[in-house]
This record gives C-alpha cells, sequence and structure tokens, in this order.
C-alpha cells in the first residue's frame, strides 16, 4: 500500500492519573534473584550520577551528585553505601531491610572527611571478608571480542576493583546477569514497572509535542525548546533541540543555542525521562517533494519494524528486516534499528547484525531507527517507546492499570484506524504521538500514514 501525506489530528488518549510505583516486595524479589544467580558470597553493584540505572532498579534509589554502592550478601544482608549528599536522600530506597552506610570517600573533592573517610573499612563493616567470593555489576560489560583478558575488566571506577581483591579473594563480572539483552533482569520487566514507564512515555511524547506543534519561523531554538511543559521529571539525557539551513549540519545530540530558525530548515528535538524517550525530526518548512520521498521511505522502513517485531522473534531477524527497507530508499540505520530502554534511555539492544537474543514478553523497546544518510541541513526521526506483551502479560495490565490500559488500547485503534498500521496484540505502544510523524513542522497535523 502506497505512503501519503495526509491531515491527521492527534486524540487524546486519555488523563494520566496518579504515577504508578513499584511496590518494595519487588524489590526485594529483584536483589534475591541477582543474588542466587550470581551464586557467590558478595554482589557490589556500583552506580554514579550518570550509571545509576542498575542500584535503581534494584533498590529505588539513585545517587545525586556522587558515587554509590549497593551490596547484597549472606542472609539477606543489603548495604547502601554513599557519600555525604546522598545519606539523607537514600531515605527514598525502597529495597526492604536495607542498612545505610556512609563511606566519605564517595562525596565530592573538598567535602568533610574526617568522621568516616576510608571506603574500606565501610565494606568491611559491611561484611566483607578475607576469602570471600565477590561479584562487580558495573555500568556495562565487555563482551568476549572486545579484548583478551575480559575476567580482569570492569567498567567501574579501578579504586573499587582494587579495593575488592584486597579485601576479599575472587572478583568476578555478574553485571550480564543485570543487562544481558535476552535474559538479564532489567531486560524483561514486571507489570508495575510497565505502567510506571508508560506514565512516564505518555507525558515525555505529550511534552515534546507541543514543542513539535508549535514551533515558529523566526523563533530561536531557545524559546522553541521553552515552549516544553517541562514540570521536574528525571531525565535520562539532556534535552536536545537542534537546527541548520541548507548544507550545514544537523547535529542532534546538542542542546539548543540562540541560533534563529528560517524556513527550510533541519530541525530536531528529544525529551527523555526514565523510561522513556521521545524524539522527532524533519523539517521547518510546509513542503519539499525531494525530503517527502526520502520520508516515505523511512516511514516504510518504520512500519517494517512493527509488522516484523514479535514476541520470540531473534533481534537479528527484525536487524534484517528493517536494515533492507531502509536500503531500498538509499538509507541505513544510524544505530540499532531498536533497543531496551530502562530508566536509562538505552540498556542493551538484542537488534543487532545476527544475533540469536530473542524478543521477549516484558520487553520495554525504544522505536529508534535513525535515518542516514540525510542531505546537509535536513533532518528525519520518529522515535516511541512500545512494550511486549504475551496474553497473561496484557491481562495482568488490564486488570491491575486499567487507565493505562486503556490508553495503550485506544493508541493502538489510532494506529490501525488512522494510520493504517495495525499491531499485533503482542505489541503494545507506550507513547502518546505512537508513530505519528509530520515531515514538515509548519503543518504538524500532516502525517505520514499508509494509504
Amino acid at each position: 500500500m502506497p505512503i501519503a501525506l495526509k491531515p491527521v489530528a492527534l486524540p487524546d488518549f486519555g488523563p494520566l492519573g496518579r504515577q504508578p510505583t513499584v511496590p518494595p516486595a519487588t524489590y526485594a524479589a529483584r536483589a534475591d534473584e541477582l543474588y542466587r544467580r550470581a551464586g557467590l558470597d558478595w554482589v557490589v553493584v556500583y552506580a554514579d550520577r550518570e550509571h545509576f540505572g542498575n542500584v535503581m532498579f534494584l533498590s529505588g534509589f539513585e545517587p545525586r551528585f556522587e558515587e554509590a554502592l549497593l551490596l547484597l550478601g549472606p542472609g539477606e544482608r543489603r548495604v547502601l553505601i554513599t557519600g555525604n549528599e546522598s545519606e539523607s536522600y537514600a531515605a527514598l530506597a525502597q529495597l526492604p531491610g536495607l542498612d545505610v552506610m556512609r563511606a566519605q570517600s564517595l562525596s565530592l573533592m573538598g567535602q568533610d572527611r574526617s568522621v568516616e573517610p576510608k571506603l574500606a573499612i565501610r565494606l568491611r563493616d559491611a561484611g566483607i571478608r578475607p576469602g570471600d567470593t565477590v561479584g562487580l555489576v558495573g555500568w556495562k560489560y565487555f563482551e568476549p571480542e572486545e579484548d583478551e583478558e575480559i575476567a580482569g575488566l570492569f567498567f567501574v571506577p579501578d579504586s573499587l576493583a582494587g579495593m575488592l581483591r584486597r579485601l576479599a579473594g575472587e572478583l568476578r563480572d555478574v553485571t550480564p546477569i543485570l543487562m544481558h539483552p535476552e535474559t538479564g533482569l532489567r531486560s524483561v520487566v514486571d507489570v508495575d514497572q510497565i505502567a510506571a514507564f508508560e506514565w512516564a512515555a505518555a507525558r515525555c511524547s505529550s511534552a515534546l509535542w507541543q514543542v513539535v506543534s508549535n514551533v515558529k519561523v523566526g523563533d530561536t531554538e531557545f524559546s522553541a525548546l521553552g515552549r516544553l511543559p517541562y514540570e521536574g521529571d528525571p531525565l535520562n539525557v539532556h534535552t536536545m533541540f537542534a537546527s541548520a539551513g541548507p548544507g550545514g549540519a544537523v547535529i542532534g545530540l546538542r542542546s539548543p543555542s540562540a541560533r534563529r530558525l528560517s524556513k527550510g530548515d533541519g530541525v530536531t528535538t528529544a525529551l527523555g525521562l526514565w523510561g522513556a524517550l521521545s524524539s522527532r525530526a524533519g523539517l521547518l518548512d510546509d513542503g519539499n517533494d525531494a525530503f517527502l520521498l526520502k520520508a516515505k521511505s523511512y516511514f516504510e522502513a518504520l512500519i517494517a519494524w512493527y509488522h516484523t517485531a514479535e514476541i520470540g522473534l531473534p533481534g537479528g531477524e527484525l536487524f534484517s528486516a528493517v536494515t533492507e527497507k531502509l536500503a531500498q530508499g538509499g538509507l541505513q540505520s544510524a544505530l540499532n534499528p531498536g533497543h531496551l530502554g530502562s530508566h536509562e534511555e538505552w540498556l542493551h539492544s538484542p537488534v543487532r547484525p545476527g544475533s540469536d537474543d530473542r524478543l521477549r514478553s516484558g520487553m520495554v523497546f525504544q522505536v529508534d531507527v535513525i535515518p542516514v544518510p540525510m542531505p546537509a541541513g535536513q533532518a528525519l526521526n520518529n522515535e516511541d517507546a512500545v512494550v511486549f506483551a504475551d496474553g497473561t502479560l496484557r491481562a495482568e495490565l488490564a486488570q491491575k492499570y486499567p487507565e493505562a490500559w486503556a490508553r495503550i488500547e485506544a493508541r493502538r485503534r489510532f494506529m490501525a484506524d488512522q494510520l493504517g498500521v495495525p499491531l499485533k496484540d503482542s505489541i503494545l505502544p507506550l507513547s502518546s504521538t505512537p508513530l505519528y510523524l509530520p515531515p514538515f513542522w509548519l503543518r504538524p497535523d500532516h502525517v505520514l500514514v499508509r494509504d
């Protein structure tokens, strides 16, 4: 079926209501399962301001300004070690039975270190002993092809790894238990986490749409992004807005500037909250035949993503289907065409060339297909969040979170009836701008549809 540019009103998918939360029992179950799978005396999980997702997933706490460690040990021992500033903030943690200790070496430079300065002493106080086996969780992990000796390498500060080797015995990287793209504990989430991420995705996408749908010629990038109704939600990326005129470079990752927008500029923007990211890119114009042709080819690749993706599918097959469709329009995917989302914008991705890692029920996914190459001064992008859910998970979501379920069902109907893209029962759109792609931002209600 051909792709057309048509006027389609974006509906209101329903009020969000109260923000869903993950119950303490779930955090306890996650921590216990990590400890069980590791099969070691201790598991030590590292976090800092940027790399907080693993500790957040396990405890409901994320450090601000400084580093933190979560220790899981024998007899359901659970210890959070913070610096000066996060000690009081740790009251927000939801992991039951959590002891909080302070090690001032984790604090920022120049702060007081006169009371509890030595991290090694606090690790001993927590219970780590000589001869103990320790599993270390960093913010990511090495694959075998990346180095000849990955067993001794960890994505944590070298000071922490060295200290643990000195205090205990064997040290292993157990990060894949949490972050593997198919079997990782964080790759497949429960109904409460899905509801929380749906709430974030709806807020995120609706807020970003206020920017895209109201931008005007003569705006500065600052004033265009100033229409964002941001209410303080925790971010997982810097908020982005970039533009360029014909022949310039649209650098999508940059923050806004005082550059003034002109008709015909390439424009892109993105907002990322915990659990979701929304992004759109196009032309600040009301028409351009060559650009529209390229946008239609891109839209066909997005449809291929939705029509191919399904529970049980190897990620390599989804990669091939999308990249082959992009190639028909002379395009490629700048990164993986789809990846796992979480509190961070990018957790991991089973969607890789030749990947046997399969899509599973409970996976929250970012439909993130960034088309390249684009002519200088042009940009094109449409990113939305979805979750894969089998019949059991769908029934649980509908029963426990009926308002979220009603929004999801309304989005599915919109995609099928208004955009011409029906979805498998297992694909649940979380964004409130689902596959809603206006190539020309001066006509934001004219979007691509399967005619």
